[in-house]
């Protein structure tokens, strides 16, 4: 009675001060209310103010301050606020949020309305309301439980399990661990379907190609949409590539991240979506993905990038690509290059190409059109520094399995040029 009479006392709609992971106290809205039948007790959705959506979480009474706060009343210093990202390095669950955050990885994080174009915040609003609630707390896959960071479109009754079973070979889920268990102790798979385009050591890449393969690339866009929260992933998933990315040993291939990209953009994107799974973050994986989108692009003769816009994050971990990318060019020759030449060897628009160049300071604007302006010296120092530093996995070319092909959309079916 008495669990019931505290239920009472706390309002949906409402900022209360709750206990975040790291024992602070921080102004959170209350969105939702449930009653935990396995603990026994009633808990609050919450969104900590100021803090990115990946933080909502389920919390008990306990942590609830039982008076309201008014936030017009408190000001929150800038300094204060941008220590709510230090919550993105800590939690209780076996693969921690020091393990899932990277500037050198890719994750969809909020733009605010000024950096959309005039359409995108409508949607932004409408896709917000639709997944602010987020009920899959964790998911088994393979080896790993890992904490999901925002609402994924699962299958109305999985929606109210805060733990799903997800084979890592399939993609099948399961809302229960005996189910789970019998469906890998009958599950042939051992790695992904479609064709191996690379293999080096123990990495390998496999393309999957949507219209053969429907249900496993649905269900990896489900499992997908539980990390990333910027990105609406329908059930269309036909006119996409998926490519795979895997870590081989005695027991299988194990998914370790993937892109996505369209079978015939008509605005040259080599990558529509990306992510790396949050237990192999941090480890240079995803450098490796965006390294071999390109290598794509050049096999196909385009000069390419990948869909905006780009997050916060992204835009880091594609800046670093592109910056040793070109400095390692600009390494052998700084003095003849034009922006033209630099595009057509990497596969990067020259727009990523400037931007990037600015970035790094060695670049100018003059007579109307943009010159690359940099000595060698500099060229080696800014090379050698930390923050260019050379990526954990390099891309192994002749590694690489693949031919370009032509797709005709109404049929699924695919045709190598000149056929």
């Amino acid at each position: 009675m008495a669990q019931n009479d505290s239920a009472t006392s706390v309002n949906v709609g409402e900022v209360y001060m709750v206990r975040r992971n790291d024992g602070s106290w921080h102004p959170a809205e209350v969105l939702h209310t449930r009653f935990n039948d396995t603990e026994n007790l009633f808990e609050y959705y919450v969104h900590y103010k100021g803090c990115d959506r990946r933080l909502d979480q389920w919390v008990p009474t306990d942590r609830i301050k039982n008076s309201r706060f008014d936030i017009s009343e408190k000001k929150y210093e800038q300094k204060d606020m941008n220590k709510n990202k230090d919550l993105l390095n800590q939690s209780d669950s076996r693969i921690t949020r020091s393990q899932n955050r990277s500037l050198n990885e890719i994750n969809h994080v909020p733009m605010s309305n000024a950096e959309m174009d005039p359409i995108t915040p409508a949607f932004e609003k409408e896709h917000e309301a639709i997944t602010k609630i987020k009920y899959i707390n964790k998911v088994q896959l393979g080896i790993f439980e890992i904490d999901t960071w925002y609402f994924s479109p699962f299958p109305e009754e999985y929606q109210k399990e805060s733990k799903i079973w997800i084979c890592e070979y399939c993609l099948k889920y399961s809302k229960l661990e005996k189910t789970f268990r019998y469906h890998m102790s009958q599950c042939t798979w051992r790695q992904p379907p479609g064709v191996e385009v690379y293999h080096k050591g123990k990495l390998s890449i496999w393309e999957v190609d949507s219209s053969q393969y429907k249900l496993y690339c649905q269900n990896l866009c489900l499992v997908a949409k539980l990390f990333i929260d910027h990105k609406t992933l329908f059930f269309d998933v036909e006119p996409f590539l998926f490519y795979i990315l895997c870590k081989i040993d005695s027991f299988g291939a194990h998914l370790v991240g993937y892109f996505s990209k369209e079978k015939d953009s008509p605005d040259c994107h080599n990558v529509s979506c990306i992510l790396t799974m949050p237990p192999f973050q941090k480890q240079g994986y995803g450098k490796l993905l965006i390294a071999f989108s390109y290598e794509l692009s050049k096999l196909e003769g385009l000069v390419a990038g990948p869909e905006s816009p780009l997050s916060d994050l992204g835009k880091v971990s594609y800046r670093s690509y592109w910056s040793r990318t070109l400095l390692e060019i600009l390494k052998n020759d700084c003095e003849s290059l034009s922006l033209k030449d630099l595009s057509a060897m990497t596969s990067i628009t020259q727009m990523d190409i400037i931007s990037t160049l600015q970035s790094m300071n060695i670049v100018k604007y003059w007579k109307n059109e943009y010159v690359i302006c940099v000595s060698h010296k500099m060229v080696e120092q800014l090379i050698s520094s930390e923050q260019y530093k050379p990526p954990t996995y390099i891309l192994d070319r002749n590694a690489i399995k693949w031919t370009p092909k032509r797709y005709n959309l109404r049929s699924g079916s695919s045709m190598h040029p000149g056929s």
